[in-house]
């Protein structure tokens, strides 16, 4: 789902959808939640089916507005689940740093991922609840690692603390937006000017104004946006 002018609401330059995957209980709906309310609810449950969110953020002078989809873990829901990948321009694909199978799964998520949407769906890979790094179980390298073969990008976060939350949505939507609005570009005839939105060769690591996370994607580094 990535509208463009003309086919939006007033005010609204470029509309994406965002899907969260990943097993249940790794914290997807907390992420969310902290993300655009800015809130962490200890007693949270379980999605059932699927449940999605809007946030409006600044990038490049462009207003953009993220539907954020969050998809139910459990094996149960897949079948519902699927049909909500269709139109998906961005995925956060979250594992729990505490629980080892949540990371054994990932490469069971992409292959779904990957089989319902564009093949060059932009995907950030998030360690969540980094907040419990004494009970961690899956290194840090071990997720880069994964990230550096599956050309996807990577940032460990905590929900509870919001720690680099922002900056995992933001990044992803920065990446987002560079990709389709290029194309757009493109089809315009036209040429870009990347204020705010920049990839660099040679880099590891993402940064962002709002925090500086250690983030990570294959040979690429980005600046992003405001939100508000």
């Amino acid at each position: 789902m990535a509208h463009w002018q003309g086919e939006l609401e007033d005010g609204i330059d470029y509309m994406f959808k965002i899907v969260m995957i990943g097993d249940s209980g790794v914290g997807k709906s907390q992420l969310l939640n902290r993300f655009v309310k800015n809130e962490f609810n200890m007693k949270s449950k379980a999605t059932i089916g699927v449940e999605f969110l809007t946030k409006t953020v600044l990038m490049d002078h462009k207003v953009v507005k993220a539907q954020i989809w969050d998809t139910a873990g459990q094996e149960r829901y897949q079948a519902i689940t699927t049909a909500y990948y269709r139109g998906a321009t961005g995925a956060l694909l979250t594992y729990d740093i505490t629980n080892r199978q949540t990371f054994d799964h990932i490469e069971k998520w992409l292959e779904e991922l990957r089989m319902h949407t564009d093949k060059n769906i932009i995907v950030m890979l998030v360690g969540n609840k980094s907040d419990l790094s004494s009970a961690r179980v899956v290194p840090v390298e071990a997720a880069k690692d994964l990230a550096e073969r599956e050309n996807l990008f990577f940032i460990e976060a905590s929900a509870l603390e919001s720690k680099n939350v922002e900056s995992a949505f933001l990044g992803l939507l920065s990446q987002v937006y560079r990709t389709v609005s290029k194309k757009h570009i493109i089809l315009d005839g036209t040429e870009s000017n990347w204020d705010k939105v920049n990839l660099e060769l040679g880099g590891t690591k993402i940064k962002i104004p709002l925090q500086e996370p250690e983030c990570q994607k294959a040979k690429k580094r980005f600046n992003c946006c405001s939100i508000f």
